[in-house]
């Protein structure tokens, strides 16, 4: 189990959850709410860093927001640097998944300084996923109408528990490249629930003017990028583009992945972790 522990910051009270040692490294998803079962992403850096995973603002025993514009990229990673300081750690890494690698793109921009190194995996630098018939959340891929009416469901807080684990397992299916596996793969202590609030404000305000590729040049820290060939969230190709972009970045492929290489290849998302320390 990871132990709680709730962070006095300069911008209010944060929950985070702790496991492992070494040197720390920081891991959150843009829109997930997390508990004391961990996170099977997370659970990858434990046995090299002390690793502190992080309920965002409105997430979990984190502060509210007071305006929607709390809960943006930008203010997340103040937040987090907020964090940070807190803890009296001059710098440490951050690792995030999906949009959790696009928050660690904007923190690579805007607090470089902070950080050792970032590890970003099934991301986009900018909106144009949302626009590649590859990924499900485009108008022109087959699945896109049922995963907006799941979506939708979901955003229901009347929804029944046991209906809304049966449409967050539609949407993993979808999401992974062996989907017989699914039970293999989630079948262990887990967490990361959506939060509706933070979901809603990245799809509807934030991802408008998404886009981090001119930047993302002057970008000088250490930056492992990754991603399942076979992504069907953020397609392979925006990793490649990220990786192309930083300089120096290294990108690592899972030829036998969807949008979870953490889990649908452990093994080879390790030896990742291993060319990161």
């Amino acid at each position: 189990m990871w132990e709680q522990q709730l962070i006095e910051t300069s911008r209010g009270t944060f929950e985070v959850f702790v496991k492992g040692s070494g040197s720390p490294i920081c891991v959150t998803h843009l829109y997930s709410e997390y508990n004391s079962n961990g996170n099977t992403f997370a659970n990858h850096f434990t046995k090299n860093h002390t690793v502190y995973l992080v309920n965002l603002r409105g997430a979990g025993n984190s502060v509210a927001s007071i305006t929607e514009h709390d809960l943006s990229l930008t203010e997340s990673v103040e937040d987090l640097e907020a964090i940070r300081e807190a803890l009296q750690y001059e710098k440490w890494a951050f690792a995030g998944h999906s949009t959790g690698g696009m928050l660690a793109l904007v923190y690579a921009i805007l607090a470089e300084q902070s950080l050792t190194k970032v590890i970003a995996g099934g991301a986009a630098a900018s909106s144009e996923y949302m626009r590649h018939n590859g990924s499900i959340y485009c108008k022109d891929n087959e699945n896109n109408e049922r995963i907006r009416d799941i979506m939708q469901q979901l955003n229901d807080p009347q929804k029944p528990l046991e209906e809304r684990r049966k449409l967050n397992r539609e949407w993993t299916e979808m999401s992974i490249y062996y989907k017989d596996r699914y039970d293999e793969y989630f079948n262990r202590p887990n967490s990361g629930k959506v939060v509706n609030l933070r979901l809603n404000y990245f799809s509807y305000v934030e991802l408008v003017n998404y886009d981090l590729r001119p930047q993302l040049s002057k970008v000088s820290v250490p930056s492992y990028i990754y991603c399942g060939f076979h992504d069907a969230q953020c397609p392979y190709y925006f990793s490649e583009e990220i990786a192309q972009l930083i300089p120096n970045a290294k990108l690592f492929t899972f030829e036998e992945s969807n949008h979870f290489p953490f889990v649908e290849e452990e093994e080879k998302f390790a030896e990742l972790v291993k060319a990161t320390l």
